[in-house]
C-alpha cells in the first residue's frame, strides 16, 4: 500500500513538472515576442527616408555618377567604387562600427552590343586589367549565439560595362541595408548580426567570397536577406508600395512567409507578396551556393519590373523613397523576429 503511495507521489510530481515546464515554456516565447515587438516599434520610427534618399543621391549623382573599378572621377586618384567605399565607411564608422575589409581579384565586365541594352555584359575582354575589389563588413557580436550568423546584404557597385548610375540597382539597396545599420547601432543581439556591402556588377562577384569565407569558419547561417532594388516596379504600379520575397529553397519560402506575417502584423503597408526562383541568383544565391539554404531577397517586383535597368537612366530622381523606406521597416522586424525567436 505504501509503496503504491509512494509511486502516485512520484508520478504527479512527474506530471507536475512537466505541466510547469510547459508554462514557463510559454511565458519564455511570449516574452520573447515582447521583447521583439518592443525593439521594433522602438526602432521602426527611426528609419529616416530622407537620410536614405542624400545617400542614393552621394553615391548615384552627385559626387558620384556611378560607382565602378574601371573609372576614376577627373582630379580624383582612386576609382568611383573606392570612393563610395570610403563614404560607406565613413557612415559606419559615425554610427559606432568598426568596418573590416575582405579582398576579391576581380575585372570589369566586357559589353555585347547585339543584345538588349539590359543584358549587354558579357565576358571580360582579354588582357583587361584586374582590380582589387572589397566587400565591407560590420559586425554585431551576439550575447547568446554568437556563432549563429543573421546577414544582412547588398552590393554597391553600379554596372561596369556601362554607364548607369545604378541608383535603383543599388545604391537603393546600398542605403536600405545602411539604414538597418544605423538604426539597430545601438541593439544587441542573441545572434552575430553581419551587414555585408558587397560587389555584383563586376566579375567574379565578391558575395561569392564572403560566402565561402563564412562556410570555411564553421558558422552557422541562421538566415540571409538580400536587399537589391528595393520598392522598384515597372511603370503600371507607379504608386504602389510593393515588395517581393524571393526565394529558391523551401527554407527560403518559410522566410518569404515570415515577412508576409512580418507586414500584416506591424501594419507596414507593403504589397507583399513571395516568388519562388528556379535556380539561386544575385548575392544570396551565393549563399545559397555554399550550402546555406535560409537566404531570400527582397525586391520591389520579380520579375524585376525597372524600365530603366541596367541602362544610362537608372537615376536617383526615378527611386521611389517612400516605397523603399517601408520595405527597410520590414528587413528590421525581420532581423529582429529572426534575433529573438530563431528560424521560423
Amino acid at each position: 500500500m505504501m509503496r503504491t503511495i509512494r509511486t502516485s507521489r512520484f508520478i504527479l510530481i512527474i506530471v507536475l513538472s512537466i505541466i510547469v515546464s510547459g508554462i514557463n515554456g510559454q511565458a519564455d516565447n511570449k516574452s520573447k515576442q515582447k521583447n521583439y515587438e518592443k525593439f521594433y516599434r522602438k526602432l521602426s520610427p527611426e528609419v529616416d527616408q530622407e537620410r536614405i534618399r542624400k545617400g542614393v543621391f552621394y553615391l548615384a549623382q552627385d559626387p558620384l555618377p556611378r560607382r565602378v573599378l574601371n573609372w576614376t572621377r577627373p582630379g580624383q586618384t582612386i576609382s568611383s567604387l573606392e570612393e563610395a567605399d570610403n563614404w560607406i565607411i565613413e557612415q559606419l564608422r559615425i554610427s559606432g562600427y568598426k568596418p573590416a575589409l575582405d579582398s576579391t581579384r576581380v575585372r570589369a565586365f566586357g559589353r555585347d552590343r547585339s543584345k538588349p541594352v539590359s543584358q549587354q555584359y558579357a565576358k571580360p575582354p582579354e588582357n583587361s586589367p584586374w582590380y582589387t575589389a572589397h566587400n565591407i563588413i560590420v559586425t554585431k557580436q551576439g550575447t547568446a549565439n554568437p556563432d549563429e550568423l543573421i546577414i544582412i546584404i547588398a552590393h554597391k557597385d553600379s554596372q561596369s560595362w556601362i554607364e548607369s548610375p545604378g541608383a535603383n540597382d543599388n545604391a537603393i539597396g546600398t542605403c536600405g541595408a545602411l539604414e538597418v545599420a544605423m538604426v539597430m547601432k545601438d541593439y544587441k543581439p542573441k545572434h552575430t548580426i553581419l551587414f555585408i556591402f558587397c560587389n555584383e556588377e563586376h566579375t567574379p562577384w565578391t558575395s561569392v567570397t564572403a560566402a565561402e569565407n563564412i562556410r570555411s569558419s564553421g558558422k552557422k547561417v541562421l538566415a540571409v536577406i538580400n536587399m537589391d532594388g528595393i520598392g522598384v516596379k515597372p511603370v503600371s504600379q507607379a504608386g504602389q508600395m510593393t515588395n517581393v520575397t524571393r526565394y529558391t529553397t523551401p527554407e527560403g519560402e518559410k522566410l518569404a512567409d515570415m515577412m508576409g506575417m512580418l507586414n500584416t502584423k506591424f501594419a507596414i503597408g507593403l504589397q507583399q507578396s513571395k516568388y519562388l526562383s528556379k535556380q539561386p541568383g544575385d548575392d544570396d544565391g551565393s549563399f545559397i551556393k555554399a550550402g546555406f539554404p535560409w537566404a531570400v531577397l527582397n525586391i520591389g517586383s520579380m520579375p524585376y519590373g525597372d524600365p530603366n535597368y541596367h541602362t544610362e537612366g537608372d537615376t536617383a530622381d526615378k527611386v521611389d523613397f517612400k516605397n523603399a523606406a517601408a520595405t527597410v521597416r520590414l528587413t528590421l522586424a525581420a532581423l529582429l523576429n529572426l534575433d529573438a525567436n530563431g528560424r521560423p
